[in-house]
């Protein structure tokens, strides 16, 4: 049985873009900024744009952040492209991680360039406790990190084990 290549994955990474880019447009146009709309207890729709990276770092920069994080993210999305490209066929997991980062990054890269901010909207909150709003990208991303997370603590020591009892193949 032919093994696929690992690119086959970049769907995933396109369904992303499109989800991040579709439900951006529809805040946009739906909301003002800063105006709120509370879906349940917990969890508000508010329009934000964010000049800085993850929880706002780097917002009040001055300008000069746009450019080192359109970088940053052409750098990063560069290397997990070659590094899905060079990926065995057989590791899914990680091929489907790298494929959300890649997502995301590419979504928000998508807002710096056009728009010279990160368009953000979901916020959680409990009591006056509130987690810094973010986007699906942002959400790709993170479930892309704890994915990477698992296979370098589980799923890549088991892959070495199995390697080792075939006698190294």
């Amino acid at each position: 049985m032919k093994m696929r290549s690992p690119l086959r994955w970049l769907w995933l990474t396109v369904a992303i873009v499109a989800l991040d880019q579709l439900t951006k447009h529809l805040i946009v146009n739906w909301l003002g900024l800063h105006e709120s709309y509370p879906i349940m207890p917990g969890l508000n729709l508010t329009l934000v744009h964010n000049d800085g990276a993850a929880f706002s770092f780097l917002q009040h920069a001055g300008g000069w952040q746009r450019w080192f994080f359109i970088g940053l993210s052409i750098v990063i999305s560069a290397v997990i492209l070659a590094w899905l490209a060079r990926l065995r066929a057989e590791r899914r997991w990680l091929a489907c991680a790298l494929s959300l980062i890649l997502g995301g990054a590419l979504g928000n890269l998508w807002d710096r360039i056009m728009l010279g901010y990160v368009v953000d909207f979901i916020v959680v909150y409990y009591d006056r406790w509130s987690w810094p709003a973010f986007n699906v990208a942002d959400s790709a991303i993170t479930a892309g990190a704890v994915m990477l997370i698992v296979d370098a603590i589980w799923l890549d020591r088991a892959e070495v084990s199995v390697v080792s009892k075939r006698g190294g193949s």
